[in-house]
């Protein structure tokens, strides 16, 4: 019923889109009053149905569910069905799934996400993230660019974390100051505060309005649907996650509506890129050992390391500048190896030069013998 008034109050103030992150149904019990209490509140239930429709611009979660193994098939790992709302709830509202990407074996496990999936076809229909769904809603041109890309998965660029709106103390406290270290993006207000009008309006108007966990409280440390991204504070060692999921879709969407995607290197690219950087490297050992071989060790080495460094600088300026991942890790290895490789391949040759030299000078035994 709270959710229901929530609802209710918000679409006064002209949204764009409302996005509830959160189930309505009896989490796959049987639909009965003793399994699924839920059904017993028929009058909550109908009011949040009705508010649902009244506003006509809300987006529901749905979720992927993945196949379930058999003997037969011990590989399958892909997603068959989808988990929704109960049909009084989505009749009226769009749905998209929540599913973020990570490498989480259970749900309370640590969960780290990076990146996200798009969209998924299911038994031939093609189904959005629930992000790209409130954008659809949002700005369909932009979002069909976006979906446009056609990659099967995007990664997130994040823009930081959410602010909580006090308009009681007339300031703004940040909920992550603990864990995040890029600046706050995103405005939260608690359900007290909506249902006692004690915000500012103009933070709903033509905007997308996410409902979603946040905690028991405001600044709770909960682990509850939170996840660690590369905003966190600490990359390694004891860590808390930094960001709840509602946080993380409303930075899917920011990206999506702010077009300002990260792209990355084909493999293709990759392997281009390093061997061209190889091919650089030997022609340059090759010149420095004709010319001035006394300092062919110092000048190779030199060259290694202005190298590595030049590449790893370059990664790091690609990305804070034009949001574009340089996966250059096979350059960083050729440029690594290409100076002991090249030393080996000297070797051998000297090696082979002698050989050809005494072989000049001297006779087989068997060649003496016949003699």
């Amino acid at each position: 019923r709270e959710v229901a008034q929530q609802i209710n109050i918000i679409r006064q103030f002209k949204p764009r889109v409302i996005g509830v992150d959160s189930f309505f149904d009896c989490e796959g019990r049987l639909r009965d009053s003793v399994n699924c209490p839920a059904l017993l509140d028929t009058l909550g239930n109908l009011l949040l149905a009705d508010a649902i429709k009244e506003a006509g611009n809300v987006v529901l979660v749905s979720k992927l569910l993945q196949k379930t193994k058999t003997a037969f098939d011990e590989d399958a790992i892909g997603y068959d069905s989808l988990e929704f709302s109960d049909i009084e709830f989505r009749l009226y509202a769009k749905n998209g799934f929540a599913n973020l990407l990570t490498d989480a074996s259970y749900q309370e496990d640590v969960k780290q996400c990076r990146s996200f999936v798009p969209k998924y076809k299911v038994s031939d229909e093609e189904h959005h993230a629930f992000a790209v769904e409130m954008c659809m809603m949002f700005d369909s041109a932009k979002t069909k660019r976006f979906l446009a890309r056609n990659k099967e998965e995007e990664i997130v660029n994040y823009r930081g974390n959410v602010e909580i709106q006090d308009i009681r103390l007339k300031t703004v406290r940040q909920l992550e100051t603990a864990t995040t270290r890029y600046p706050q993006m995103f405005y939260a207000i608690d359900v007290d505060q909506v249902l006692n009008g004690d915000f500012d309006p103009s933070l709903f108007k033509d905007r997308i309005v996410i409902m979603g966990f946040l905690g028991e409280y405001f600044g709770d440390q909960s682990w509850s649907d939170k996840y660690f991204t590369p905003l966190n504070k600490k990359v390694a060692g004891r860590a808390n996650p930094d960001m709840f999921g509602v946080v993380v879709h409303a930075n899917i969407a920011a990206m999506i509506l702010n077009e300002d995607y990260v792209d990355e290197l084909a493999l293709w690219q990759q392997i281009a890129i390093a061997i061209i950087i190889c091919f650089f490297t030997v022609s340059i050992f090759i010149v420095i050992d004709t010319r001035l071989p006394m300092w062919f060790d110092t000048l190779s080495v030199i060259i290694q390391v202005g190298q590595i460094l030049a590449i790893s600088i370059l990664i790091v300026y690609a990305f804070a500048s034009w949001s574009y991942v340089l996966e250059l890790t096979l350059s960083l290895a050729a440029s690594a190896l290409v100076g002991p490789c090249y030393d080996i391949y000297k070797g051998f040759k000297n090696q082979i030069t002698i050989w050809q030299y005494k072989r000049r000078l001297t006779k087989s035994e068997s060649e003496v013998l016949k003699e």
